[in-house]
């Protein structure tokens, strides 16, 4: 099964939330609607990106927790991670 223009648009409108963009909902949001989206579709889709953006932080937060005891073996290992330092 392919997914059409609509399905396609109302994932992006869910994925926006999460990665907190603006410019990506706010653009996902209006295509949705051209492609055929009602306003109640959308909202779900929203809540949907709401629901694991929550979800997420949650579990960052309690991972972040348990980290601040965590010492580095040496100081190459923690320049390793994911570069936003």
């Amino acid at each position: 099964m392919k997914l059409d223009q609509r399905i396609m648009r109302l994932i992006a409108v869910g994925a926006s939330v999460p990665a907190n963009c603006q410019p990506c909902l706010e653009i996902n949001v209006a295509e949705a609607l051209k492609n055929g989206s009602d306003r109640q579709e959308v909202a779900e889709a929203i809540q949907v990106g709401k629901m694991v953006r929550q979800a997420a932080g949650s579990n960052m937060d309690r991972f972040a927790e348990g980290q601040q005891y965590v010492a580095h073996s040496s100081e190459k290992e923690a320049e390793s991670g994911c570069g936003c330092q």
